[in-house]
């Protein structure tokens, strides 16, 4: 073994990063290559009365021009709902009218202002309450409703649960636009060959998915597609669904005879990229007098935006948390989607847990309260243990719930604070403490016919090993963890690992990064995998030394004697004598790992992941009453991890998802009025930067599960599920105002401040 599990092991891919080796898709240039743009609506909703482009094509640079009448008009996305280019009606800003590929960014921008647009305008609605008047209009023939989906999900008797309850409150909370700012903007290459086989340089999250997804859009059978994955420069959910763009480069490649690449600009990226999708969410709560949760009731609005992508089906996640936070007796749950004129929502990292969590959390505090109990005590007598199957159907077969809610409380002092500043707060700047848990898949989530990830792995005669694995980097070091996992199992140096994971030609299946799936799924594959060649080589050192391969291991490049190790046969030398057999499979693995999940059914009922991860985090913040501003001082997290396998990739991951839940709690908002981005710049978008990010406390609780990798939980989303509602819990204790609605600018905090004195 090589002591890889658990260490801080830097990224494989930092130093070409740091150095600036790495190649993006901005860096890739193909002979002959395009640059396509694309023309977009200024108008919300409206038809097209005529699309005028003769002035574009006539613009020498230019190769092609392109408009809904020149492609097949198949709809695409999640939803299949929206079609690559519009040519009788647009939806919302972002709509995508025409396109061109030139010889250059600045001759194609040229074009798009020689294109004329006529339109005539229809009546827009901008808030999902409007779009369920009698009356309104009707964004989609399909739906004259304005309604795509509904979601209802119910176990026990909610009246019966009123009945028992001593306390029952009840608020509707407004969650809002925020979108992602990756760092690496979208964008695609697309690239025929002679024989009409397709190349897409992609920035997707499900490569092989991707594949199956644009193939009837744009015609070309998949096994005719090849997807090259470049270096992503951050995903977070925002490339888990096919965009018009992707198509309508197709389109321009086919239409050139020529590859043509379309990368966003950064307004672009504002505008036209997913967000997370804007939620109002009515919780009622019940609980007895000892403490004892009875019910939780919720109804909730999503504003879907013109057309449906991935946001749609946050629901799925939201009831979860709902149901299955802490132990709910009687739970109902519906959700009515509403389309509306403005953007459209997609995947986002914590997928809807963000929106489900701020309202429970909240109301566990506010119930704590009414009962005289302390957030921390309410919290621990609901908590459930490892073993439960929770009433939706989940397995928590190891649950860290309780240790997590320990660990923080105590590293932090809560209670202690918590006492304090409630009594002795005084001047303007008032201290407070708070607290706030979470509940998300830590193993996958069955929300396709299967969650599985391939592996094939190779060793070469010098006992250095390729992994060749379905499963995408993103950004947060994956590849890392993998070769972790192969390292440790056959016994070489980190150093003699290549992950390959970047070309569908390639790699093994994998139905994509989300979940917070991959060290759990590609992990679990990749360990596998090297668990095969691991028995192969013993198996053959056994037969040339003459010894049982159940005394042997692999340490430090060598076979050994298990007992002593005393090394008995160099690896690469022990690969290379078997050419000269005809056992020379084994320098080849390939290994399909399933985990032991389900698709819930038609009630949303069963153990959709293979495990589950939990965490609480502790905020400790000040308040200035006269101007409104919060200051996070402290976050104080545990997060229930299954067993640390990286552990400086992983308080990165924790560092990260608090800095993007502190965003979203106090200072990201992309302001849509009217269906119009009006902040669609990092000048005006306010992300937390450096001197806004507070100390970070860190504890890892390992409850070892036995379905991860060497125990292994997934850890990507959670870090940004729970910590909104820490906040607000936190600006409760220090002024006495609870706050519904985000963000949490100083504006709104003042106002509600005067409010309450007023």
């Amino acid at each position: 073994m090589t002591g890889l599990i658990g260490k801080r092991v830097p990224k494989l891919d930092a130093p070409k990063k740091t150095t600036g080796e790495t190649r993006y898709l901005q860096d890739i240039e193909l002979p002959g290559m395009l640059h396509g743009k694309i023309l977009r609506s200024d108008r919300v909703h409206a038809r097209i009365v005529r699309i005028d482009t003769d002035e574009a094509k006539a613009l020498p640079g230019v190769h092609a021009v392109i408009t809904a009448k020149d492609t097949p008009g198949v709809p695409l996305g999640h939803g299949k709902d929206n079609t690559p280019l519009k040519g009788d009606k647009v939806r919302c800003i972002r709509d995508e009218i025409a396109a061109v590929a030139a010889e250059s960014e600045e001759i194609a921008e040229e074009a798009l202002r020689l294109i004329r647009v006529e339109y005539e305008d229809l009546p827009a609605i901008f808030s999902p309450a409007d779009a369920l008047k009698e009356g309104a209009p009707v964004i989609h023939g399909k739906h004259p409703d304005n309604i795509p989906f509904r979601f209802d999900y119910a176990h026990g008797d909610v009246d019966a649960g009123k009945e028992e309850s001593d306390i029952v409150i009840e608020d509707t909370f407004t969650l809002h636009f925020v979108t992602h700012c990756c760092m690496g903007v979208s964008g695609v290459i697309a690239d025929f060959d002679s024989s009409g086989n397709l190349t897409l340089h992609s920035l997707t999250q499900i490569p092989f998915l991707f594949k199956k997804d644009i193939s009837p859009v744009i015609g070309v059978p998949p096994g005719k597609i090849r997807v090259i994955q470049p270096v992503i420069g951050g995903g977070f959910g925002s490339k888990l669904d096919i965009y018009p763009f992707e198509p309508i480069c197709v389109f321009l490649a086919r239409a050139a005879k020529r590859p043509v690449r379309i990368v966003f600009t950064r307004e672009e990226e504002f505008v036209a990229s997913p967000t997370r999708q804007p939620v109002e969410l009515t919780l009622a709560s019940g609980v007895k007098k000892d403490g004892t949760l009875t019910f939780r009731d919720v109804r909730t609005l999503h504003d879907n935006g013109g057309y449906t992508s991935w946001g749609a089906t946050t629901p799925f996640v939201i009831m979860q948390t709902i149901s299955s936070l802490y132990r709910v007796p009687h739970c109902r749950y519906h959700t009515t989607v509403v389309y509306t004129n403005n953007p459209y929502s997609g995947s986002f990292r914590g997928y809807g847990n963000l929106q489900a969590t701020f309202a429970v959390e909240s109301h566990m505090d506010r119930l704590a309260e009414a009962v005289g109990m302390d957030p921390l005590a309410f919290r621990l007598h609901n908590a459930q243990e490892p073993g439960e199957t929770t009433l939706q159907g989940m397995n928590f077969d190891t649950c860290g719930l309780r240790e997590c809610l320990e660990t923080a409380s105590a590293k932090s002092g809560f209670l202690e604070k918590r006492r304090a500043y409630r009594s002795k707060q005084a001047g303007p700047v008032r201290r407070g403490i708070g607290i706030a848990s979470l509940l998300h898949v830590g193993g996958g989530a069955k929300i396709y016919r299967t969650d599985g990830c391939g592996t094939i792995l190779k060793l070469d005669d010098f006992g250095h090993a390729t992994v060749m694995t379905g499963s995408t980097d993103i950004g947060q070091g994956s590849e890392t963890v993998i070769a972790q996992f192969v390292a440790e199992e056959l016994g070489i140096p980190i150093s003699a690992i290549n992950v390959v994971n970047n070309d569908s030609e390639i790699t093994p299946w994998d139905v994509g990064v989300h979940a917070s799936r991959t060290t759990f799924i590609a992990g679990n594959s990749a360990l596998r995998a090297a668990k095969k060649a691991k028995d192969k080589l013993l198996a053959a050192a056994a037969k040339k030394a003459d010894l049982s391969a159940d005394g042997l291991d692999l340490r430090d490049g060598h076979v050994v004697d298990a007992a002593t190790g005393k090394p008995i046969v160099e690896l690469g030398k022990l690969i290379r004598s078997l050419h000269f057999t005809q056992r020379s499979d084994i320098v080849m693995t390939t290994e399909y790992y399933e985990p032991p999940s389900v698709m819930q059914d038609r009630e949303f009922k069963g153990n959709v992941s293979a495990s589950y991860a939990f965490g609480t985090q502790v905020v400790e913040l000040e308040v200035d009453t006269e101007t409104g501003i919060v200051r996070i001082l402290k976050v104080t997290a545990a997060h229930d991890v299954g067993r640390v396998i990286n552990q400086l990739g992983i308080e990165g991951q924790v560092e990260g998802g608090v800095v993007m839940g502190i965003g979203y709690a106090t200072t990201e908002h992309l302001v849509v009025e009217e269906g119009v981005v009006k902040n669609p710049s990092f000048r005006d978008y306010k992300l937390v930067t450096a001197p806004e990010t507070p100390e970070i406390d860190s504890t890892f609780i390992e409850t070892i599960d036995p379905e991860g990798p060497a125990g292994a939980k997934g850890i990507g989303e959670a870090p940004a599920i729970c910590i909104s509602a820490a906040i607000v819990n936190a600006i409760h204790n220090a002024t006495g105002v609870r706050f519904t609605e985000l963000p949490l600018t100083p504006e709104r905090v003042l106002r509600r401040l005067k409010e309450e004195r007023e």
